[in-house]
C-alpha cells in the first residue's frame, strides 16, 4: 500500500494564541492538528458531526509533540497531516507544521480511537469512513 500524499492547511496564528515571549503557547498546537484532522476528514466528505449523529465518538488516546522552532503571531503556518494507515479501530495521524519560510516548526502525532456511543466501548469505524480513508492510500 503507498504512503498517504500530505495533506495541508494554513492557519494564521492570532495574537491571542501567544504568550508572553511572543511564541505561539505549547498548547495551541493541540488545536492546530484539530483542525488539520477534521478538515481532512472533511475533504473525505466526513464531518465529526456526522460520525457523532451516527453513534461514533473519537477521543483522543494519545498525543505526541515535538517543539523544532517557535511560530510567532501573525505567521501563516502550512500544516500537513497524513494517516499513517487505515485501519477499523483507530485512526493514526501524523503532523508537520512549517511557516512560510519552509521552516519545521514542530511535528507530532494523535493517536484516536472510534468508540461506540451507547456503550463507551471500543468499535470498527463505519463503512463510509473505511471505503474514504482507503482511497487516500491507492492510485485512484
Amino acid at each position: 500500500m503507498k504512503p498517504m500524499k500530505p495533506f495541508e492547511v494554513k492557519i494564521r496564528v492570532r495574537y491571542a494564541e501567544t504568550d508572553k515571549m511572543g511564541y505561539v503557547y505549547y498548547g495551541n498546537y493541540a488545536t492546530y492538528y484539530e483542525v488539520a484532522r477534521t478538515e481532512l476528514l472533511r475533504s473525505l466528505g466526513i464531518t465529526y458531526r456526522q460520525l457523532e449523529e451516527d453513534g461514533y465518538m473519537l477521543p483522543i488516546a494519545s498525543m505526541q509533540i515535538k517543539y523544532i522552532k517557535p511560530a510567532f503571531y501573525d505567521d501563516l503556518l502550512t500544516v500537513r497531516v497524513q494517516l499513517k494507515e487505515p485501519h477499523p479501530v483507530k485512526v493514526d495521524f501524523k503532523y508537520e507544521i512549517y511557516n512560510e519560510k519552509g521552516e519545521l516548526l514542530n511535528e507530532g502525532s494523535t493517536l484516536l480511537i472510534f468508540i461506540n456511543e451507547k456503550n463507551r466501548k471500543p468499535t470498527k469505524a463505519p463503512e463510509y469512513y473505511m471505503k474514504a480513508v482507503k482511497k487516500l492510500f491507492s492510485d485512484e
